[in-house]
């Protein structure tokens, strides 16, 4: 399955729609989903316009795993897009293949002009584990990009309530109901939260859409949003 354009015209020229400049402060890092380019690009792209007036060229990346399961953190080998190779930051973490979680953000980056990426895939993981990636990337003068898609294949009004309530809880930083998120990058979405709430970062709403608003299926879609924090 292709996410984005394989072509690199056609991707740097897609990119150029979809990467809206909003840039207006500095900021930390960014929530942002990782369904194909057609389905949640613009969400996606209003989200990383946010980064034109970054301080740092490097960028630390954090999905879920779809395709393999594992415990703890893994780095995305593939180190090449369309758009050319990418420097991987150094790492003491085990690789792994392929993830379109992670993979999916990294055009964005390039278009953008980061010039070192730490593409990081996350499994399963524990309190401990969470302390202990949240102190390793915080060691790393970077921005920090995680990634999830929200709720899956519910009819399109029930969809719309369940995703307002997870965005609440994230906005919120609520752990204490975080079993009540549903989305597919739960893990990478708990650090995301130990991290904010350990920095005092606030996550704001970039953009709420659902593929139901996309195309004309309204019977069974998948949730996405941006954040910045």
């Amino acid at each position: 399955m292709e996410w984005y354009p394989q072509n690199k015209e056609e991707l740097n020229s897609l990119l150029d729609e979809l990467i809206k400049d909003k840039a207006d402060k500095d900021i930390h890092g960014l929530l942002v989903p990782h369904a194909g380019y057609e389905f949640s690009g613009k969400i996606a792209g209003k989200a990383f316009g946010f980064l034109r007036k970054r301080k740092t060229d490097k960028a630390i990346v954090l999905g879920p795993s779809h395709y393999s399961g594992f415990e703890g953190i893994r780095v995305l080998e593939k180190s090449e897009t369309p758009l050319g190779k990418i420097n991987i930051l150094k790492h003491d973490f085990e690789t792994i293949g392929y993830e379109h979680s992670v993979d999916n953000q990294i055009p964005f980056l390039q278009k953008l002009g980061f010039k070192e990426i730490l593409p990081l895939v996350v499994g399963e993981i524990n309190n401990e584990g969470i302390k202990e990636i949240v102190k390793k990337i915080l060691e790393i003068d970077a921005v920090y990009i995680f990634s999830t898609d929200l709720s899956h294949f519910l009819p399109y009004e029930e969809a719309v309530k369940k995703d307002k309530e997870s965005i609440k809880i994230i906005e919120n930083l609520d752990t204490d109901n975080f079993k009540n998120i549903d989305a597919c990058g739960i893990s990478p979405l708990l650090i995301m939260m130990h991290l904010c709430k350990s920095k005092g970062w606030k996550p704001h709403l970039i953009e709420y859409k659902n593929s139901g608003d996309i195309i004309e299926d309204k019977s069974k879609v998948v949730g996405y949003a941006s954040f910045s924090f």
